[in-house]
Formats: C-alpha cells, sequence, structure tokens
C-alpha cells in the first residue's frame, strides 16, 4: 500500500467510526445476506459482535502504518478464526461486505481511490491471514 493508500482508508474510517453500531449492523446485514452459511458462526449478542468488529477494525486502520506490528497480529487472528470454523473461502465474502458497508457509510466520499485503497488493504491482510492458517495446514 502507498502512504496516500493509507491515508485514505485512515481517514475514510475516522468518517465511519462515529457510526460504528449502524456500520456494523450494515456489515453483518450485507454478510448474512451473501453468505448465509456464515450465520451460525456467530451465536452471541450481535451488538457486542459488531463492536467488536469495529473496534478490531480501528487497530487494524490505526495499525497500517507498521505493517511489521500489525501483521503478526492478524495472522494471530486467522489462527483464531479457525478455531472458530472460519474457512479460507469466507474472507471474500467478508471483503465485499466490507466494501458494500463503507460505501452506504461514506456515501459520495465512497470514491473510486477510497475504494481501491480499501480493496489494496483487504486484500493484503486477508491474504496474509489466510496464508497464516490455511496455507501452512495444507502443506
Amino acid at each position: 500500500m502507498t502512504p496516500e493508500q493509507i491515508t485514505l482508508v485512515q481517514n475514510s474510517f475516522a468518517m465511519v467510526a462515529p457510526i460504528s453500531d449502524a456500520a456494523a449492523a450494515l456489515f453483518y446485514g450485507r454478510l448474512f445476506q451473501i453468505a448465509p452459511e456464515v450465520a451460525p458462526l456467530f451465536k452471541g449478542d450481535m451488538i457486542e459482535q459488531g463492536r467488536k468488529l469495529m473496534s478490531t477494525l480501528g487497530v487494524v486502520v490505526r495499525g497500517l502504518d507498521d505493517l511489521g506490528e500489525l501483521l503478526p497480529v492478524a495472522r494471530r487472528l486467522a489462527v483464531k478464526h479457525v478455531e472458530y470454523g472460519v474457512t479460507a473461502d469466507q474472507y471474500g465474502p467478508v471483503g465485499a461486505a466490507l466494501l458494500w458497508t463503507l460505501s452506504q457509510g461514506l456515501g459520495e466520499a465512497f470514491t473510486p481511490a477510497v475504494e481501491q485503497a480499501w480493496t489494496e488493504a483487504y486484500g493484503a491482510l486477508s491474504g496474509a491471514m489466510v496464508a497464516a492458517a490455511y496455507v501452512s495446514k495444507a502443506a
């Protein structure tokens, strides 16, 4: 990611943060719509789950300035998700739901450059997570 893309992700997330509960509800609604098979993985309070999601996103977004620090954390999180029953192919719908949620929350501020920056960020992190949690298991 370029420094400009990192700034776009960080600034756009700052615009979504004030509506984090609504954004989380949009995200999970969309995720369950496009990937209904993941809904059974979520057994707890979805409001609390949404808050955890937005908190984790906040940590990730702030950490984009130091990928050397962020990637090991993301890899550990991915291994933990395996324990919950998450599969590698579920990362795609999560990314799609994230981008859709951002487009809804940001409106006109969700420019092609912002979308590309988020796509790059999610691709880098999800790629590292999948590699950590699944690729080594298949080898």
